[in-house]
């Protein structure tokens, strides 16, 4: 007779596969992540993996919400420790969680990702990891420090700061040409949208 698991239990084994499948998309990329894969690095049959997700995408999409929870989680606690007085305390955060978490980093971005919208898990790591990115920009509005439309100017410093990661861990710009790109935009942004500017 099989052995009934505990909530407890399931939930060590869904980390543990999780953890497996972050290690090999690090390691081979993403075609080496397979549930038989997985199955073998965990010294299962290749059928226990399935008794607790649907696929490999399913086991991928738990990966990038956990990913994207402790991204939001690395902005929340620096938004936190200076009280939003600057995005470069936010980007500061943004630039250190991707360039410490590479490989996690390219997971959350995949292009090749199914649809998100099947992974609600995954939808409100992902919108969580947004509010994050705007949320300075609101506590400086609200102080008068800028102005605009808070989701707006967000996306701005989003896409600011993804495209400089993404440049440089292709080795298209110099170590370190990330940092000095989005401070010098913070800079010229901030500039930008203050008040009567």
């Amino acid at each position: 007779m099989p052995r009934v698991l505990s909530e407890s239990d399931v939930a060590d084994f869904r980390e543990r596969l999780c953890d497996a499948a972050e290690r090999l998309f690090a390691e081979r990329g993403p075609d080496a992540v397979t549930m038989r894969q997985l199955a073998a690095e965990l010294g299962v049959s290749p059928m226990t993996p399935y008794r607790y997700f649907q696929d490999k995408e399913d086991i991928l999409a738990a990966v990038r919400a956990n990913a994207f929870t402790r991204f939001a989680e690395a902005m929340e606690a620096a938004r936190s420790t200076h009280g939003g007085r600057s995005s470069a305390d936010v980007g500061d955060a943004y630039l250190r969680f991707a360039f410490e978490h590479p490989h996690m980093y390219k997971l959350m971005f995949d292009l090749n990702q199914p649809h998100e919208g099947d992974y609600p898990d995954l939808v409100e790591a992902a919108k969580r990891a947004r509010a994050t990115m705007t949320g300075w920009v609101e506590d400086r509005i609200a102080s008068g420090k800028m102005q605009g439309d808070p989701e707006q100017i967000g996306l701005m410093y989003w896409a600011s700061a993804h495209g400089a990661v993404v440049l440089e861990l292709a080795g298209k710009i110099p170590h370190g040409a990330a940092r000095e790109i989005h401070h010098a935009l913070d800079t010229t942004l901030a500039k930008g949208l203050k008040p009567g500017a």
